[in-house]
């Protein structure tokens, strides 16, 4: 190149030392110390040598000045060589190119010349083969052999170098990510020579950095011939970037090894391969969305454009224009450089730094074209897809020594907070998990807030439960548990069903082994759960039907009116509420405050009785025990767990058994693990009752056995002669057989069935007649009864058992009938005002054809449990649309005792004709509440209906007539039973004129319609469901109350099954199952074993007015009526049912009562006081509906009618009650001496 500006020369006069010019450096900062400086200026005879360099047509260049060192063998004269650089690049890349192109077209000639030469052979070969032998064909063949063998070795190489470049195997990648961290590597070296001159002389042996880049870039070197070979279009793979990236960076390396020069040059090109950033991180599986990949790409391709115009930049300003001799450069720095660009191509231009070369203006001049649109197309997309990104998209860190639960479904911020109210309850125990919800939409910004006040212990993700993904971001592999939330005011339960059954698939499928606990709308739904093969009820998985449980808090409010307020309070944690003034309210809170808790019984307790022990925890420990675990011999297996709710005194604690109590403090369940008869047995402080150090030896069976007995008949051990002298020998043969002396009581007589069978009873044949059907006897042995039903002298046992009449369903759970059509049980208007209806159920319903099925059956069950018999069974009046019940009815249809009232439940004239004033319940539910966006109006029907209900008056001498009428008896209306019998075990009041007397319990939708139930109370709008005067009288119920299960069940599974055991009348796993398939109740004959399942207790309200119990009535504690009715009845006391205004002195008190959980033992009742109990299965009742015959008062109540429809006997005349309250404690205090 004729570049006469190459020398240094030329008149001083121009340069005056101004700067080093050339290259674009200056002399003055960027020339290290070793370097000699020629300064134009500095000697006389720069004329002669600028006269002598004019004579070779050498134009003037006095700033380009080259750094030189006396080590460097470098041009002395300071010659510039770039042009040698540059030029090595342009002959590699034009020469190659030309290769390339002169060999297509030999090719393409010699393909033409091969096609015409080869039709003209075929021709002859044609023409020639019939004369031909076959073996002179046989050259030919081999050549063409040797062709495909030539050709299949290059297809090897070819294939080789592909799968070396690619990244399908695990070579190919390391390779690309290497070749990637090297180019990576190479920029960063220009970033660190950029601060250099652009051109300088250097020695490549003492240049550590020009050695790494030669290093690379012989790497770079091999792999373009790898990725040569492979192409398939060699033309193609010479004009790609990364090719074109290679020729000007590559060869340089090798002319500055070779010159002993540095030439800074092209190498900014090495930027571009940030363009292969996304495809490097997709073969490292770091992303995998296509937000992610799109992100990266346009990140890539601004930043790698961006710093490579800026290289150019900053070559051509630090060089000058060829043409001006290279003198207006300008000293600018490659991060200046880049500054300059980024102010471009946002158009702020500030003016601080721009181009004075003639190329960097030009560059300039197109580059804000492109870079202005790529900045206006790109910046916006790249911001929009960060502010896109999940703000919660992380993953959760699991912490050592603390487990997590998975919270999803329905997250809003009502049902998190009272989730989470209800689960951080102060009366739980420390709570040591953490919670990470996860849902697919972002939280707004209350629930947001809601997660910061709980950020300690709570956590939220972006995610769906659907996704694999997201499950691995929560780690629910390590979860403790995961919950499903329902939304309960949804308009197709259906389908809201079915999201949550596909979530537990999605999660089953993703760990089989997590416990999942969902919420179900409804009851036929959670079949499909049994379809799921990972789903095991066994290991902890619980589905809780809201439907299922809603309706069987109502059935048990129609059987204990106030029950269901009762026990949703008893399963919420609600705290502590202090009044000091002297209202309802004061004692309903202090009920309020109690919760069901479950603790490991002392082995104190081991060998007693469940009457003993519980009364023992309620005077003595201050605490409630309505039910054990029994474990049955076979402990491995979880399905051989029971819970029974209050079992009787045939049943003796066991070592390890767990209470269920109500209490209002776990702390203060602890008391019953704690207890030891050796230290705590004169305290009378329960507080003090705390864990001491001593060791309780352990009692061998027959010990244990004996006192058991002893306590239980009174007599101390020596005088006891219980147990014979056969039973002694065969204890001592287990004992010696058996020498554990862990071994309980149970645990002989399941191991040992025959131990009990064989043994001759002591008792006369009198006795065993009078005793033998006593269930509720304390001398009793229940334990045959309750193994054997073929040894109860029932009549109604034995008549069960000898007729072929299906009475019961398969698990002898339910009474059953065969199915009828639901034409046989419709009543006309005229039909049912004929009819004698007096304590029975109405429900009015609310629905139509369209409406949402509710599960009317859930209902029913309870109130059909087996555990009634058949006369006291409430005969069940449907009132609504017969379009609707046609739809329910097929689940109905084997129950007796059901009939239908087509028409509406606001009509008063319907209402009228089932009796609605001689009713023990009305109940109002609808099918229509979801079907409302406004909250407000979802209630709308049902509080419609109970105004209306409450606003009818009623005719004295009408309900009389009734009652006494032989009126028409509808098909499955048995006049068999009573109509002016109690119901409740209360007395029934002898009329009713007014319609707010009518016992009616109200299902709502939304808790702050309650308010509208009633007109006289004074509750606050705002004030919460369970504090408000309906729902504490049991008037009112809202489904929402049932969310707090979901924590319940978590802390503790068994809290689920103990509340389906009180409410669903005995459904169980089995039936579940058994109704999945069949969707119906399967009928079966009476069988000893299903006999034996109908001796549950279950839930009634006793009256104090009269009865056993009317001495205590007025005035009395109720620690000594719970006594009393647990040592007399095995009756289980645990709340009252209390008339609201009974402490006042009013002269027309209200009718309206309310709940009292759990009082304490000094607590003084009233006569008017109803008693919530557990009362025993009454074997007797079945063949007499008198009263129960106790063989200690037989004379005193045998011709005596009880009030109470339990039959429970009058132990004395009212007025033949202790008149002396101290007489009446020291009775007490004697039966409780603990021996």
């Amino acid at each position: 190149m004729a570049n006469g500006g190459d020398g240094s020369g030329g008149d001083s006069s121009s340069s005056g030392g101004d700067g080093s010019g050339g290259s674009g450096l200056r002399m003055s900062s960027n020339i290290h110390a070793n370097h000699l400086s020629l300064d134009a200026s500095s000697s006389s005879s720069s004329s002669s040598s600028s006269s002598s360099s004019s004579s070779v047509h050498e134009p003037k260049m006095d700033a380009l000045i080259i750094p030189v060192t006396m080590e460097v063998p470098c041009d002395s004269r300071g010659q510039r060589m770039w042009w040698a650089f540059l030029a090595s690049s342009m002959v590699t890349f034009f020469g190659g190119l030309f290769i390339i192109l002169l060999w297509r077209t030999l090719k393409y000639l010699w393909t033409v010349c091969c096609h015409c030469g080869g039709k003209t052979k075929e021709a002859q070969k044609i023409n020639n083969g019939s004369s031909q032998a076959d073996g002179t064909l046989k050259p030919v063949d081999e050549k063409e052999e040797a062709v495909a063998a030539e050709v299949g070795w290059m297809t090897s190489v070819k294939d080789w170098a592909g799968v070396m470049i690619s990244a399908q195997t695990l070579t190919g990648r390391v390779l690309v990510v290497l070749v990637f961290a090297l180019s990576i590597g190479a920029l960063v070296i220009y970033f660190i020579d950029s601060s250099n001159p652009i051109e300088s002389c250097q020695n490549f042996y003492k240049d550590f950095t020009l050695q790494i880049d030669m290093a690379f870039n012989v790497f770079f070197l091999l792999y373009f011939g790898l990725r040569f070979i492979a192409a398939n279009d060699k033309l193609w793979f010479w004009l790609e970037v990364n090719s074109v990236v290679d020729f000007f960076t590559v060869p340089p390396v090798f002319v500055s090894v070779y010159l002993n020069r540095s030439w800074l040059g092209l190498r900014f090109l090495r930027a571009l391969r940030l363009i292969q950033f996304s495809e490097i991180l997709q073969f490292l599986n770091i992303l995998k969305t296509s937000n992610s990949i799109k992100l990266v790409n346009l990140l890539s391709i601004f930043i790698s454009t961006w710093l490579t115009a800026a290289g150019f930049i900053h070559l051509v300003e630090n060089s000058g224009d060829p043409w001006e001799n290279f003198q207006n450069n300008q000293a600018l720095t490659y991060w200046e450089c880049v500054y300059l660009l980024m102010v471009t191509m946002s158009t702020v231009g500030y003016g601080d730094v721009y181009a004075k070369t003639t190329l960097g203006r030009l560059f300039m001049v197109f580059f804000i074209l492109g870079g202005l649109a790529m900045f206006a197309s790109y910046v916006p997309e790249i911001i929009e897809l960060i502010g896109n990104r999940k703000k919660y998209g992380g993953s959760y860190s699991a912490v050592s020594g603390r487990k997590h639960i998975v919270v999803c479904g329905h997250i809003t911020l009502e049902s998190v907070s009272n989730f989470l109210k209800d689960f951080l309850h102060k009366d739980r125990d420390d709570v040591n998990v953490e919670i990470v919800f996860l849902h697919n939409i972002s939280p707004n910004l209350e629930l947001e807030a809601l997660f910061k006040r709980h950020f300690t212990q709570v956590e939220f993700y972006q995610g769906s439960v659907l996704n694999p993904h997201d499950l691995a971001r929560v780690k629910i592999e390590s979860a403790d548990a995961c919950l499903i939330l329902a939304n309960k005011y949804c308009a197709d339960p259906d389908a809201e069903d079915a999201s949550n059954i596909m979530r537990v698939i999605s999660i089953k499928n993703y760990h089989p082994k997590i416990r999942i606990i969902t919420q179900m709308l409804q009851y036929h739904n959670k079949a499909h759960l049994l379809n799921i093969p990972s789903w095991n009820w066994k290991e902890g998985d619980d589905a809780i039907c809201l439907a299922e449980l809603k309706l069987g808090f109502i059935a048990q409010s129609c059987l204990a009116q106030g029950l269901s307020t009762m026990l949703a309070n008893l399963f919420s944690m609600r705290s502590f509420i202090k009044i000091e003034e002297d209202t309802w309210q004061k004692y309903y809170l202090e009920g309020v405050s109690n919760e069901m808790y479950t603790e490991y019984l002392s082995s104190a307790f081991v060998g007693l009785s469940f009457p003993t022990v519980c009364e023992l925890c309620f005077v003595k420990l201050k605490l409630l025990m309505i039910a054990i675990e029994y474990k049955s011999a076979n402990r491995e297996s979880r399905s051989r767990k029971r819970i029974l709710i209050n079992p009787g005194n045939h049943l003796k604690i066991q070592e390890g058994t767990l209470g269920f109590f109500i209490a209002s403090d776990a702390k203060e369940v602890k008391r019953a693990f704690f207890y030891c008869k050796a230290c705590h047995d004169d305290i009378t402080d329960p507080k003090r009752i705390k864990k001491c150090g001593c060791k309780r030896p352990k009692m061998s069976i027959y010990k244990r056995m004996r006192r058991a007995c002893c306590f239980d008949c009174g007599r101390s051990e020596r005088d006891c002669s219980c147990m014979s002298g056969r039973v002694r020998g065969n204890v001592d043969t287990l004992e010696r057989a058996f020498p554990l002396s862990s071994v309980s009581v149970n645990d002989c007589s399941t191991s040992f069935p025959a131990f009990e069978d064989e043994q001759p009873s002591t008792l006369s044949p009198k006795k065993k007649q009078r005793n033998g059907g006593m269930r509720n006897s304390p001398n009793s042995s229940p334990k045959l009864m309750r193994h054997d039903p073929l040894l109860i002298p029932g009549n109604d046992q034995i008549d069960n058992m000898d007729s072929n009449v299906k009475k019961y369903d398969s698990t002898g759970m339910f009474h059953w009938c065969a199915p009828k059509e639901i034409e046989k049980v419709i009543l006309t208007r005229s039909e049912a005002a004929m009819t004698v209806l007096s304590g029975h159920v109405v429900v009015c319903i609310f629905g139509d054809v369209s409406s949402a099925l509710i599960g009317l059956r859930n209902l029913v069950m309870p109130l059909r449990a087996s555990n009634f018999h058949y006369h006291e069974l409430k005969h069940i009046v449907f009132v609504g649309s017969i379009e609707y019940l046609k739809r329910e009815w097929e689940t109905l249809h084997n129950f007796p005792k059901v009939s239908i009232l087509p028409g509406t439940p606001l009509s008063r004239a319907d209402l009228r004709a089932v009796n609605i004033n001689l009713c023990d319940m009305c109940v109002i539910l609808s099918a229509n509440q979801n079907n409302i966006d406004d909250t407000s109006l979802q209630d709308k029907e049902c509080i419609l209906a109970s105004l209306n209900i409450k606003s009818m008056q009623f005719d004295d001498s009408i309900g009389v007539l009734q009652a006494n009428s032989q009126g028409f008896t509808p098909p499955g209306m048995d006049r068999s039973s009573p109509d002016n019998s109690p119901v409740h075990g209360m007395l029934r009041q002898p009329s009713i004129t007014t319609g707010v007397n009518i016992p009616i319990i109200t299902e709502l939708v939304n808790d702050t319609n309650v308010q509208f139930l009633d007109q006289d109370d004074d509750d606050d709008p705002d004030t919460e469901l369970y504090l408000t005067q309906p729902f504490a009288c049991g008037t009112a119920f809202a489904v929402s109350v049932l969310d707090s299960l979901m924590s319940a069940t978590y802390f503790n599974d068994n809290i689920l099954t103990l509340i389906r055991t009180l409410v669903t009348g005995g459904a169980t796993p089995e039936l579940e199952a058994l109704i999945a398939e069949e969707n119906a109740l399967r009928g079966g004959y009476s069988t000893p074993q299903t006999l034996a399942n109908r001796d549950r207790c279950r839930v009634a309200q006793l009256a104090l007015l009269d009865g056993p119990f009317a001495d205590l009535g007025d005035g009395g504690c109720y620690g000594d009526l719970f006594c009393k009715a647990l040592k007399t009845y095995n009756m289980l006391c645990f709340g009252i049912y209390r008339l609201r205004d009974a402490h006042l002195s009013t002269p027309s008190p209200c009718t309206k009562r309310y709940v009292i959980t759990n009082p304490p033992y000094e607590f003084e009742l009233v006569p008017t006081d109803l008693i919530f109990c557990l009362m025993q299965f009454d074997h007797n009742a079945g063949q007499s509906r008198a009263s129960l015959s106790h063989s200690s008062h037989s004379s005193q109540s045998s011709s005596k009618k009880s009030s109470s429809v339990h039959s429970i006997p009058s132990t004395a005349n009212r007025q033949n009650r202790p008149k002396s309250r101290e007489s009446r404690d020291k009775q007490n205090r004697k039966e409780m001496v603990y021996r």
